[in-house]
């Protein structure tokens, strides 16, 4: 590890600017970013950060003022995301899949008076007005707003000396929207300094090429871009994901690190040339964001070199669980045990802790916590469990159970769970049996209206390309396997699932795709 950094680490409290200002010093021309064929040295990183950082302050933003970015991930983007930082000011991603609805809410719950953009997404918006105090800055030099260069001060201006508090909001990360309108989490600055401490010990360095294939306004991104930046390696940005594009970069790059999410290993890993490329510089991969399933693991073990992590945790924080695939090769049906510092319970639906043993709704604590959803205090209640002696623990919303090696299992989301004439019904369970289908490439199993059970589960599945079956013979097949309660009352071939741009299954819009109510 540079000297410089390691210097830092020991400090109880740093910023990431602080720590790109260093790497730029001790490693002016080393690589920090690659993007297609440009490439940006360290030295010119915290130059375009400290050029945006001096343009804010001419705006007058000040610590509390947030800045917003809606685009495409490109080397602009990163620069406007650490100048912010720079600035003491919080900086708020937004999805570019978000609609025009959603974006306006966002950006006015956010009070972002900055709005950073492209040209597709400010097009995708239409001709409706964004909120009065946000002004368009086009990241790509379109014309949808006043130009990036433009806007940015001339090369050599200083930014005033800010020095940022571990409780200042390092960002607004806004949920999802799968389960309803998206919510704001803030994330100190103190949150992020836990994160960047978590990668130095897991093998981030001055080393690491970091292939990033998931979008920058996602926290599953955040947690390996930021790090790798931090610790002085270099970020290689994919624009939209394509595996075979993926492979390509990885091998040309000499890729040591990735975050992808579940899907992507999926299709990755299905490619019939994907043993014709040299991955042989990967040291870690890592996945997160959506169940994983363990077969994919298993195929990843066998046939992609270097180690396998998948995080189970929320953007919110507490507490997350850590499973290392190459150390536990046995527990790839688990997410599996709580980092050092986390704690994981689990509490039935009157908030009581069940005894071990027991299914529950999984609570976690840890040093990394959001602050709360901004602007909604209610909803911060809402997402707060506080155990006996006042510990302040978060809400995951989904139910597991420890098995007896203290590994964490996950069965399903609490919402997800279908209650079909009395009985608990957990679609991960459906799903992991219509997988074995041997024509079954992915299948998302949901609960819909029924007039006879209340509710009744259906399946969606997409089949392979060489598949034989038929919607029908896969259901009937999938019912002489499962138990009587368990029967899937319907099922549908679709082209492919609904996902979120981190590859969630949007399970809500698979219920409203199917008939009011079956039999």
């Amino acid at each position: 590890m540079l000297d410089a950094i390691a210097a830092i680490l020991e400090k109880p409290f740093a910023t990431l600017p602080e720590m790109v200002r260093a790497n730029a010093k001790e490693r002016p021309g080393h690589p920090a970013l690659i993007q297609d064929e440009r490439t940006l040295s360290y030295a010119g990183l915290d130059s375009l950060v400290e050029r945006v950082a001096a343009s804010l302050q001419r705006d007058g933003f000040t610590q509390g003022d947030v800045i917003s970015v809606c685009a495409a991930s490109s080397i602009e983007y990163v620069g406007v995301f650490l100048g912010g930082l720079r600035a003491g000011v919080a900086v708020a991603p937004l999805a570019p899949s978000s609609t025009a609805d959603s974006l306006r809410g966002m950006l006015d719950n956010a009070e972002a008076r900055l709005f950073f953009v492209d040209a597709p997404v400010r097009e995708a918006m239409g001709p409706a007005e964004l909120p009065h105090q946000a002004r368009c800055i086009a990241l790509d030099g379109s014309s949808v707003g006043l130009a990036f260069e433009q806007w940015l001060v001339p090369e050599g201006v200083q930014a005033g000396a800010v020095q940022a508090q571990p409780e200042w909001p390092f960002n607004l990360i806004y949920s999802s929207g799968t389960t309803g309108v998206p919510k704001g989490i803030v994330q100190s600055c103190g949150m992020r300094w836990n994160h960047i401490h978590r990668a130095a010990r897991g093998g981030y360095d001055e080393s690491s090429v970091t292939l990033i294939s998931t979008p920058l306004y996602s926290n599953t991104t955040l947690v390996s871009f930021l790090p790798t930046l931090a610790l002085g390696g270099t970020v290689v940005l994919l624009g939209k994901f394509e595996a075979g594009e993926y492979l390509k970069l990885a091998q040309r790059h000499r890729v040591t690190h990735s975050m992808l999410v579940p899907v992507q290993y999926q299709r990755i890993m299905a490619r019939p040339d994907f043993d014709s490329y040299d991955l042989s510089s990967f040291k870690v991969k890592f996945c997160t964001s959506a169940p994983f399933n363990p077969a994919v693991k298993s195929d990843v073990l066998a046939r992609w070199p270097g180690g396998l992590i998948e995080y189970y945790g929320m953007t919110e924080g507490g507490g997350a669980c850590e499973l290392r695939a190459h150390e536990h090769p046995n527990k790839l049906h688990t997410v599996g045990k709580p980092q050092p510092g986390h704690e994981v319970r689990l509490i039935d639906d009157n908030g009581v802790e069940v005894p071990p043993g027991q299914k529950g709704e999984i609570v976690g604590r840890s040093p990394a916590m959001m602050t709360g959803y901004h602007r909604q205090p209610a909803k911060t209640s809402e997402a707060e469990w506080f155990d006996p002696s006042g510990l302040r623990f978060f809400r995951t919303g989904d139910v597991g159970m420890f098995d007896e090696d203290g590994f964490l299992v996950l069965m399903d989301r609490k919402k997800d769970m279908i209650i079909s004439g009395g009985f608990n019904i957990y679609p991960s369970d459906l799903e992991a049996e219509v997988l074995r289908h041997p024509d079954v490439a992915e299948v998302a199993v949901v609960g819909v209206a029924s007039e006879a059970w209340g509710e009744t589960p259906v399946a969606f599945v997409v089949l392979r390309e060489s598949a034989t079956a038929s919607g029908e013979q896969v259901m009937a097949w999938t019912n002489e396997r499962v138990g009587k309660t368990q029967r899937l009352s319907g099922l549908r071939v679709v082209d492919e699932l609904p996902r979120s741009a981190i590859g969630k299954v949007l399970k809500r819009e698979l219920r409203d795709n199917w008939p009011a109510s079956v039999a």
